[in-house]
Order: structure tokens, then sequence, then C-alpha cells
């Protein structure tokens, strides 16, 4: 336990809540050691949230991992290097990890819309993704790597995306909604979808009083093969749609707003399978914490609902809801408390 705030309360340093309403006793075993493991991206402004249920998501599952996340305000640069194929032991795993990238390369292909042809900034129809005409890029340059040719390094709509042979470097500003389809077609693009890939975040933010900026790195995180990230894109698969081998789950934990803008500022993101829930489930949160529409679960609903959709029903998902659910309960009462202090 430790203190926390001016009033010096006894926080539980494992779940975050106050000692009186701490979660880790809830917990009816160790760590589901799931086998589709999750990478949560959090948002800096939900850490502290008492509602927020990454923090049961943290306790509940062995396979995950947690980074923060913060808005882009001036601007942030992404390099995205793909991993180096798996090796199987036999000729069966190879041919099996060969089939699991085939499918896994279908289907983003499907949902990017992407032939497969284009190269960068070269779109179909005379357009660049998001309906940017060519014509409409703001700078064109070429580069010569290493004899490799000339590689085409674009900007449009507050995004720059340039490829090489070994790599993706995109370039965002504030408010940018990229579309990186177009990289998809390049061999790294390829190359990225079926074998994954390492990412790393640069953000820029200004320093205190002054015109100068500083740049520091935010984020490292490996994407293995296999990943898809669930956010409920308009051509993205349902749970029981799908029909290829989902290793791992990429989970953005925020509001619905603050979400929607994570998903945008880290275009890396396209890069995966996009996967949906079911629209019509409710959340649990109920009139605790208001969500936009049904089908708006919390974090750790989704990803609960998720991991069973995707056939990895290990024993312990229901508990880790039961948990969340006496969090509501202790928030709601911790509320009908406050009002009859008011009242009296």
């Amino acid at each position: 336990m430790g203190s926390q705030g001016p009033s010096k309360r006894l926080f539980c340093l494992a779940c975050s809540k106050p000692a009186r309403l701490c979660l880790c006793s809830r917990f009816e075993s160790p760590p589901i050691d799931n086998a589709i493991g999750v990478t949560i991206l959090q948002h800096s402004l939900e850490v502290s949230h008492p509602l927020n249920s990454t923090r049961i998501a943290k306790l509940g599952l062995k396979n995950l991992s947690l980074f923060h996340v913060t808005d882009v305000n001036f601007q942030a640069r992404f390099l995205i290097r793909p991993l180096e194929p798996s090796r199987g032991s036999g000729s069966s795993s190879t041919t099996r990890d060969a089939r699991v990238r085939s499918n896994f390369s279908a289907a983003q292909t499907a949902i990017s819309g992407d032939s497969g042809q284009r190269a960068v900034g070269l779109c179909e129809n005379g357009e660049c993704g998001g309906g940017i005409k060519n014509s409409e890029l703001v700078e064109t340059e070429k580069l010569d790597l290493d004899g490799t040719g000339e590689i085409p390094i674009v900007t449009v709509d507050k995004c720059q995306v340039a490829c090489s042979p070994s790599e993706i470097k995109i370039t965002i500003q504030r408010a940018a909604k990229p579309s990186i389809n177009s990289v998809l077609g390049t061999p790294v693009g390829r190359e990225a979808t079926s074998n994954g890939f390492m990412v790393a975040k640069l953000q820029r933010k200004q320093l205190r009083g002054g015109e100068e900026f500083q740049d520091f790195q935010e984020y490292e995180i490996t994407i293995p093969p296999g990943s898809a990230v669930l956010f409920p894109y308009e051509k993205s698969i349902s749970l029981d749609a799908v029909d290829f081998e989902v290793k791992h789950l990429v989970v953005l934990d925020g509001t619905w707003a603050k979400a929607k803008r994570m998903y945008h500022e880290n275009p890396w993101l396209k890069l995966l399978p996009h996967l949906k829930l079911d629209p019509g489930k409710e959340s649990l949160y109920s009139e605790v914490r208001h969500q936009p529409k049904a089908g708006c679960l919390s974090t750790i609903e989704s990803i609960v609902c998720a991991l069973k959709g995707l056939g990895n029903d290990v024993g312990g998902l229901d508990n880790l809801l039961d948990v969340f659910e006496s969090m509501i309960r202790d928030q709601r009462n911790c509320k009908d408390e406050k009002f009859r202090a008011m009242a009296q």
C-alpha cells in the first residue's frame, strides 16, 4: 500500500484504488495465461480515471503489454520496421505460418480496399487515401537510397509518408487523419503486414515559456505476426466472420472520442486487420459512466468478449467481468454516500 494526494489516503499500488476499495482480493485465480496476447494503447488521461478498467486487465491477464499514449499537439514521427520472418522447426510449421501470413494479407487487403499494386502516392483514379487527389499533394521529394532506386516521400493531409526497402517513416501533424493504404502495396508494407513489425513513436512537445521544442520517444512496440486491432472501422470484420488465426490483439483504451483520435494519430494501426464486436451488446458501465451508444464497451469487456469470440475462452475470464462489475458497484455506492452527506 502507498499514499497519494493531499488527504494522504492509502492506495493499493497494484490496482491503484483506495485501500478500502482494493480489487486485488477479488480475483479468484492467478493471472490468466491467455494464448492470444493483448497490447493496450492507453490514453494518458485515462490512467487516473476511477473507472478505468485496464487495471483489471493488467492484473488479470498474464500475456499483456500496456503503453501510454498522448495526443499529438505539434508533430509525431513513426518508424516502422518489419520483423524477421519466423522460422518453423519443420516443414509443416513453415507451411502453416506461411498460410497464416497469406490469410492475414488477404484480410488486410479487404479492409484497406487496396489492390496491392499501388506505390506510395500513386493511387487509383487520381486519388490518394482519404479522397485527396494527387494534384493536391503539398510536396513530393525523391531520394536514392543505397542505389535501390527512387523512393517517393509524399506529403498529404498533414501527413508525410516515406518507404525504403527496409522501413516506413510516417510524420503527422496535429489533427491529422491520414490514410496509408498505399503503403500496403509496397514490398516493405507487405512484409510488415505478413511478418509483424516494430514501431517507435517520437513525439514533439513545446518547452515551457518559449518557442523551442523537444522530441522524446513515447513508445517502442513490437507487433508480432498474426496481430489485429480491435476497432469498429467501417470495414472491420465481425468476430464470427474471422477466417484466419488471430494471435495477438491491439486494443485502444480511452473515452470514445479519445479512442478515435488515438486511432487516427497512430496510423500504423491501419497496417493490421480490423475486428469489431457485436454492436448490440450493452456495457456494464450502465449509468455510472456514459457510453455514446450500444456496443461501446469498456476495455476489459472488449478484451473478454474478443478472446471468447476468437476461441480463447479460458477459465477465469468471467471472473474479470465480476471484478469489473464490483468496481462499478463501489463507484455507485461512493456516489450515493456523497449525495447523502450533501443532503445532511
